[in-house]
């Protein structure tokens, strides 16, 4: 195929895309690796203008949670993790049900609306000790929404506690967990995945849990750690495995990739993904994910600026505040931000920003600038306790 032939042709695909036309994972390899970036980010933008009704076109999102990890105790031994320590490791900490609840109770005070349990997978925690979490969280804070875990510890507390996937979803929702993160997908594709988690289950096995969790009434997200190795046409494969589980489902709420982060970690950076291929990928994500209806863009791992221009590339949220956060923050990952930062973020990318909950549900529309919300409390760190502050709410070290 002649030059003129190839761009003629991605032309058509681009617009067919924007239209809310789906394209097969061929055609997504292609936009993905030739079409021009700019051509490519418009497409991706229209299709979201197409997706949202009224006023939300316009609007990008924002949530405030806490990602609280209760312990870095982990038999997996991934080797894109700085966070985890083997069993028996004199690093090695489990948070007391106490500490649990303690910051359970800051972020709420902090205006947090959900909290996200994750940790290491350990073989001293089983189903009971998520039951007796989750539920006393519940008992003492009925208003956070419980967004935690993943397929992969699903996986895991059945094994240790001999228990099949749809026991262990079924009693983790009746304690009080009211959906899956994406945690644990990293990249589903057999040949990348097995080289840099060799003893994590496989990705066929994380998206039949998903699915067996969306048929049992629990949603959830899906999110791709690029940058570990794989190849253009794998990343491909990681969504075409996502979108047909989603074509059956329907409960995957939103679609979240990030970047690997280098430091501490066996990968030790060999292989990173570049800012312009992470943008290409939200791109390419908002046009291939017709089924889907949110997709984030991320701040943490990319920097605020990369992640300010993922809402010219299709994204229509910008994530959490992130009050804590350890385990991508301990591979390198040291950028911080606050909620004033995060809506004039939003703003200068002349869209209107918003409180969201975990459901996408907008809280609170900062439509006039005048009655944004102030509070220096809310900010992020990359702390495993919380930040002191000083009596002018400003952090005054991390511990």
């Amino acid at each position: 195929m002649t030059s003129s032939a190839v761009s003629t042709k991605i032309d058509t695909l681009l617009r067919h895309a924007a239209d809310g036309g789906r394209i097969s994972p061929e055609e997504a390899l292609l936009l993905y690796t030739d079409a021009p970036l700019h051509a490519l980010g418009e497409a991706a933008d229209a299709a979201r203008k197409r997706r949202y009704a009224g006023d939300s076109v316009n609007i990008a999102t924002y949530i405030i949670d806490r990602n609280i990890n209760y312990t870095n105790v982990c038999l997996t031994a991934c080797k894109f993790c700085a966070f985890y320590r083997a069993p028996g490791h004199s690093e090695g900490w489990t948070h007391t049900d106490d500490e649990i609840l303690r910051r359970c109770g800051e972020a709420l005070d902090l205006g947090a609306t959900q909290i996200m349990l994750q940790g290491g997978h350990s073989p001293a925690l089983g189903i009971e000790w998520y039951e007796r979490t989750f539920a006393a969280i519940k008992q003492a804070y009925p208003e956070l929404t419980l967004h935690s875990l993943g397929a992969s510890e699903v996986v895991h507390i059945g094994k240790v506690s001999k228990l099949d996937h749809a026991e262990v979803i079924t009693r983790l929702h009746a304690a009080g967990l009211d959906s899956f993160a994406g945690a644990g997908a990293e990249i589903l594709v057999q040949r990348p995945r097995t080289a840099i988690a060799p003893l994590k289950e496989s990705g066929e096995t994380w998206l039949s849990v998903m699915e067996l969790a969306h048929g049992m009434g629990v949603e959830s997200t899906a999110t791709f750690m690029m940058g570990t190795g794989e190849t253009n046409a794998e990343r491909i494969e990681h969504l075409r495995m996502i979108r047909d589980v989603q074509d059956r489902t329907g409960g995957f709420r939103s679609f979240i990739p990030w970047t690997y982060q280098p430091e501490n970690n066996h990968l030790k950076g060999r292989t990173q993904a570049t800012s312009l291929e992470y943008l290409r990928m939200v791109a390419l994500a908002r046009l291939f994910f017709d089924n889907i209806n949110h997709l984030q863009g991320s701040w943490l791992t990319t920097g605020k600026d990369i992640g300010q221009l993922t809402l010219h590339f299709g994204a229509d949220d910008l994530g959490s505040v992130m009050l804590e956060e350890n385990v991508v923050s301990s591979a390198g990952a040291r950028h911080r931000s606050n909620r004033t930062e995060l809506i004039e973020l939003i703003r200068s990318a002349g869209r209107v920003p918003a409180q969201r909950d975990t459901l996408y549900k907008h809280l609170s529309v900062h439509a006039d600038p005048a009655d944004d919300p102030v509070d220096a409390r809310v900010h992020s760190h990359f702390s495993s306790t919380a930040l002191k502050l000083l009596p002018t709410g400003v952090p005054a070290a991390a511990s």
